[in-house]
């Protein structure tokens, strides 16, 4: 019977090493590549055609969200699985609607974790049980009904969240243009729309919206 296949993207060595001690244990599964970033989640990806991508949320680059709209774009037949320290729901929805196989917290994974891989790899879904009820549950509304914020998020494109996480990171026209493989002009359009799309209309603002919306984080 031919072994899972799993690509580890994390940007923590010491986790990467431990996931790969735990996952030799099972006879089924063979951790095939590392990423150390969302970039390299999308190259190596493709490169390797695992059956599963262990995704982190949070890295530097493109981050998990930003990479895994990428992989399911391009490789619909890769799982993707989250393993992340983060459980804000709205993290879990944006994440289902990116088409992922599943959402486990590190703290919990433990045992599991070979499990949900199994789980995945067979086209099920796997929600912590900490996530699951909440994450399944509508966006909260304001006072007049409408939904907060994070609304305006989804209506960017896969592109433009990509370009959002990379300019709040701090990156340049150029260094995105160059992360993305496009064209320095064709970054700066994506930028200028996202903002519009946003009402942004400085850096500044867009950082601070970055943070708010969990984007970025301060570690």
């Amino acid at each position: 019977m031919a072994r899972i296949r799993v690509l580890i993207a994390d940007d923590h060595a010491i986790l990467r090493e431990g996931l790969k001690a735990l996952l030799k244990l099972s006879d089924d599964i063979e951790v095939v590549g590392e990423a150390v970033d969302g970039q390299q989640a999308i190259e190596r990806t493709a490169a390797l055609r695992p059956d599963v991508v262990l995704m982190d949320v949070s890295m530097p680059g493109l981050g998990g969200l930003e990479a895994t709209l990428e992989i399911r774009k391009a490789q619909p037949d890769v799982k993707v699985l989250v393993l992340t320290q983060y459980d804000d729901p709205e993290y879990v929805r944006r994440f289902l609607r990116a088409g992922v196989s599943g959402y486990i917290l590190k703290r919990s994974a433990g045992s599991e974790l070979a499990a949900s891989i199994r789980a995945a790899a067979r086209g099920g879904l796997v929600l912590d049980p900490e996530v699951a009820q909440a994450a399944l549950q509508e966006p909260q509304t304001d006072s007049k009904g409408s939904a907060r914020s994070g609304s305006l998020y989804d209506t960017l494109t896969d592109r433009e969240k990509q370009v959002l996480k990379l300019v709040a990171d701090g990156k340049s026209n150029k260094e995105v243009a160059e992360l993305l493989d496009i064209s320095v002009k064709t970054a700066m359009s994506h930028r200028e729309n996202l903002m519009e799309k946003l009402d942004l209309h400085s850096r500044t603002e867009l950082i601070k919206y970055a943070l708010r919306e969990g984007v970025i984080r301060v570690e």
